[in-house]
Formats: structure tokens, sequence, C-alpha cells
């Protein structure tokens, strides 16, 4: 099976491109050989000849000199390399912008196959591409240039942006609205009805009807699996250039501001609302009717219970200040330790108590005082009493 996978014959994904071209459309400056054909990307420890790699850690620049790749990244301060070179501010981030102008991920031409299910009142703008198995409901709206891979469901009265891309398997109830330049990767359901229930006398559940809709705005990006359920009566809102990751629960009305990124297996009970540029790592659970504030930091695993202020770092469960989390944290392997100290201080405690109820009843001095009291006075008293005996 190895072998054969390593036998297979690699899928052209890369555009060919000069160093000399690619530094223009970076607006770098670069160093080599302008015609140096640069045809791949890899990390520096799988880069092979043809491939543009970058260094954002000096410390792998041993790594760097004996690599065999056709061209770098790097920053301005680096010293001359054996290699042609191009120099950033930030190499990472021009890596990135390289990879958008040469990587070609497959897209289908535009057109609608002819197994795809299309009401006849659905509007769908030029150049769209619309793959097998799909069904589209009544009044669906889709913008131009919208790619929608095989068996993607679209409820009826849902309206699409332009250039969005809907990965297959994807389901989108009814009345969602979802803006431009959307990503929604296989399998994610957007606008399922919320968990609400309600008791009645009998202890019985009886379901709160989800009359509300799903609101995505542009440049939004939902993971695999992830799911983002219809509000109970107004909106469920996902903001401008959110990013979600893969098996994310977001319920009924919750509120989510721009630009915030959330990590996988992460869950958000309903109305809760989240500020602009928050960042919560992987299985975050927040409880429901709580507000987060703007540029807050959630550590991976953090249970949020109430409301955290704007500028936040918390982490734990229940949260804490990631400081305090940190020091509580340190001091857990230390536990057993401290348990055991405590018992023995505890044991001498006890010894010396008995110790001292057995001087106590002891026989009375000639002052009719136990003398073991006598002995323990404060220094003080004691310095008087032996003046005044001496007297």
């Amino acid at each position: 099976m190895k072998g054969f996978i390593r036998n297979m014959p690699e899928q052209p994904k890369f555009k060919p491109i000069t160093l000399e071209v690619l530094a223009q459309q970076l607006g770098l400056t670069f160093e080599g050989k302008k015609d140096t054909l640069i045809q791949g990307a890899a990390s520096l420890t799988t880069a092979k000849p043809g491939d543009l790699v970058f260094l954002a850690d000096k410390k792998f620049r041993t790594l760097l000199q004996k690599s065999p790749a056709a061209a770098a990244i790097v920053p301005y301060d680096e010293p001359p390399l054996p290699l042609p070179v191009m120099r950033a501010p930030n190499p990472y981030l021009s890596f990135v912008q390289a990879l958008e102008i040469m990587y070609q991920p497959y897209r289908p031409p535009p057109g609608i196959h002819p197994t795809a299910s299309i009401h006849p009142s659905a509007t769908i703008g030029p150049d769209v591409s619309i793959g097998a198995g799909c069904v589209i409901g009544e009044k669906v709206v889709i913008g131009a240039k919208t790619i929608i891979f095989p068996l993607v469901s679209i409820y009826p009265q849902v309206t699409i942006g332009e250039e969005c891309l809907i990965h297959s398997l994807v389901t989108i109830r009814e009345d969602t609205q979802i803006g431009r330049r959307v990503v929604i990767q296989p399998g994610a359901v957007i606008g399922a009805d919320g968990f609400g229930f309600l008791q009645d006398e009998a202890g019985r559940s009886r379901r709160i009807p989800q009359v509300g809709r799903v609101v995505i705005e542009d440049d939004v990006e939902i993971g695999a699996n992830t799911t983002i359920d219809r509000a109970a009566l107004e909106v469920t809102l996902i903001s401008r250039g959110v990013k979600i990751d893969n098996l994310v629960q977001i319920a009924h009305n919750v509120t989510i501001g721009p630009d915030t990124i959330i990590a996988a297996q992460t869950g958000i009970a309903g109305s809760t609302k989240i500020g602009q540029r928050v960042i919560m790592g992987g299985q975050v659970g927040l409880t429901d009717h709580i507000e987060i504030g703007d540029e807050v930091l959630i550590a991976a695993k953090t249970g949020v219970t109430k409301s955290v202020p704007e500028g936040a770092k918390i982490a734990g469960s229940p949260h804490l200040n990631i400081m305090d989390w940190r020091k509580a944290w340190v001091s857990i392997p230390q536990l057993y330790d401290l348990l055991k100290n405590f018992r023995r201080l505890q044991r001498k405690v006890q010894e010396l108590e008995e110790q001292l109820a057995g001087l106590n009843r002891s026989t009375p001095d000639d002052c009719g005082t136990p003398l073991p009291l006598r002995q323990l006075q404060p220094l003080n008293q004691r310095r008087w009493r032996l003046v005044w005996d001496k007297h």
C-alpha cells in the first residue's frame, strides 16, 4: 500500500512562476536569478528542487542553508544565502500570499449538472456551478460565480451571495441568508432547529417552535460538520470575517462578532453574545445568556460560566484569569505532598495539645498557678516576676 501511494503520479496543484514575477506580485525585493522557476511550495523539512520555502524562525537557518528549494522568503536582516531569496517584513504572511497566487484548487466549471433538482422559482446567477444530486428549493437565490458541490440540500427562500463555495453534503435550512465569499465545508448544517423544549405539567418535554433564521455575513468560513441553529424568534448571527473550525455547535440566538476565530469541538449555548476578534481554543464550552467582550482570548478546554470583560485572557473550568489558572495548574502536582505534610502537621498539633492538656492538670506551685501555665506566660511578664521574686 505504501508503495502504491509513493508511486502515484502527483497532481499539478501549483502554477509555475518565475522568481521575478512572483516577487513583483508580492511587492518584494529579490536576490538571485530572476528566471528561477518556482513550481511548488513546501516546508523546510520536506522541500525539494523547484519548491518555495520561508524562514520565520532563525533557529531553522541551518535547514534553509542546506535546502534544495528553488527559492526562499526570508526576513530583511537575514544574511546572504546560497539560494535565491525574497525579503519580506513578515515571511510567513508573504508565503501565504504566494500560495494564493500559485495554488490551483479544484473548481468545477460553471454549469448545472443534469441530476440537480432546481425549483423553477429559484434564481441562479451567472457562472454558477451546481453539482450532481443537489436540491435547490423554492425561491432560492444564488449569486454569481458561486460553486455548489454535489449532494447539497438548500431549503426554500435561502439567499446565497456571490463567489461562495459550498462543499458536498451541506444542508442549508429555510430562510437562511448567506453573504458573499462564504466557504462552507462538507457536512455542515446551517439553520437546523434550535434545542428548545418546555416541560408541561406532566413533565413531558414540549417542543418550542424555532421560527427565527440564521444570517451569515461576508467572508465567513464554516468547518466540516459544524452546526449553526436557527434562532427561536429572531436571528442567529455570524458576523463578517468569522472563521469557524470543524465540529463546532452554535446554538439558537447566538451572536458572534466580526473576525472572531473558533477552534474545533467548541460549543456555544443559546443567546450568548460574543464580541469581535475573540479567539477560542478547541473544546471550549460557553454557557447560555452570557456576553464575551471584544478581543478576549479563551484557552482550549475552558468552561466559561459567566460574562467575560473586553480583553480578558481566561482558562480552566470554571474559567479563571489565565495567570491565576497557570498558578493553580502548577500547584496540582504538589497537592499530594501538601496533603501528606498537612496530615503530619495535624498529628503533631494533636500531640502537642494532648501534652499541654496533661501539663495543665499538674500540681499548682506556691502562687496557686499551675507551673506549666506560669512557664508559658509572656516573656516580659516572666521577667517582671523574676525581678519581683528577687526582691
